[in-house]
């Protein structure tokens, strides 16, 4: 059992985590004593919101690992057994790459177990596997890449298996998902969702992380007689929004001049035009994908289609759905 997923930092600024398909996100906090990533809260809370697993990483400057493992957690403090925490650990701009790597990660690391009572994980590209020779019972996130091609998620990275690793970065900005025209770099984790939250919470209940609720939608003050308007809620997309008012994407977009139909942003007004449905009187649900599992099986299952599924779930790939994902089944 894996699990795939991206690792994104504020080169990803124009990414919605909404509008793309992956089982984890890994966001960039923070980098030595100074930097915190503008864009981490957004990305974090949009997987958060789509019940995706998450983790917050730091990148090293190679200064005092005890002042950067302390500013790493000033400004994570909300994530903290929540998602995955991990120290970057790279070349460039880094002081302690050719000085006392080992030593550096290894009172990096301590320091954030000793405050948080869990064990970071540690990057590192697989041609300097001995710097982390002798840093402790710390997971690693290994580097290394067969060449920049482009490419979409692999269920086999080349050269996967010549060292142990908890988790894998097979592509470095090459790689590519459908839903952003950007590159982000891919990852493969070694093990299921419960596996991952033991890194999270170490001896903590799992407990299955469920995409927040849709909505109910808000009518504006005063429709004229011959359209309907429709305030944007978090979460929507305009596709769901069309469905809903029995249109397509493509007009809404076309009546209400927006160029991009991938971004809308909640507060935003749209002409919608026909009348709404009414809401269903049964909740929401969600349905917990297993090993099996096909998204037209489930959607048979439930009394409707997969490319309504695809839809409202935000899946850009209805073949690539993964067992331990939650998804909104009605």
């Amino acid at each position: 059992m894996a699990l795939q997923g991206i690792d994104v930092a504020s080169w990803q600024q124009s990414l919605d985590l909404r509008q793309i398909s992956y089982d984890f996100v890994v966001v960039k906090a923070t980098e030595g004593t100074g930097y915190i990533n503008p864009c981490c809260d957004t990305h974090v809370q949009q997987a958060i919101e789509m019940g995706k697993l998450f983790g917050v990483y730091h990148y090293a400057n190679g200064g005092d690992p005890i002042a950067e493992s302390n500013f790493f957690l000033q400004n994570i403090q909300g994530y903290i057994r929540k998602g995955i925490l991990v120290l970057d650990f790279e070349g460039e701009s880094n002081a302690a790459w050719n000085v006392y790597p080992n030593e550096w990660i290894k009172s990096w690391c301590d320091n954030v177990y000793n405050q948080t009572g869990v064990k970071p994980l540690v990057y590192i590209q697989a041609s300097a596997l001995n710097k982390v020779a002798g840093i402790g019972d710390y997971g690693l996130w290994v580097a290394e890449y067969a060449d920049s091609e482009p490419t979409y998620y692999q269920d086999t990275p080349w050269n996967e298996g010549a060292y142990a690793c908890a988790m894998r970065q097979y592509a470095g900005g090459n790689g590519r998902v459908y839903g952003y025209d950007g590159g982000v770099d891919l990852d493969k984790f070694y093990g299921d969702a419960e596996a991952w939250m033991k890194y999270v919470n170490p001896g903590g209940e799992y407990i299955a992380p469920t995409p927040a609720a849709t909505p109910a939608p808000v009518a504006s003050a005063a429709p004229t007689a011959s359209s309907t308007t429709y305030i944007v809620q978090k979460g929507d997309t305009l596709s769901a929004i069309a469905a809903r008012y029995g249109t397509t994407y493509q007009s809404l977009a076309a009546i209400n001049n927006i160029p991009d139909a991938n971004k809308i942003y909640p507060g935003q007004e749209i002409i919608v035009n026909g009348t709404q449905e009414a809401a269903p009187a049964a909740s929401t649900a969600y349905y917990t994908i297993k090993p099996g599992d096909t998204l037209s099986g489930i959607a048979e299952r439930y009394g409707t289609t997969w490319q309504w599924l695809a839809q409202i779930n935000g899946i850009n790939d209805p073949d690539l759905i993964y067992p331990g994902n939650s998804i909104r089944v009605s």
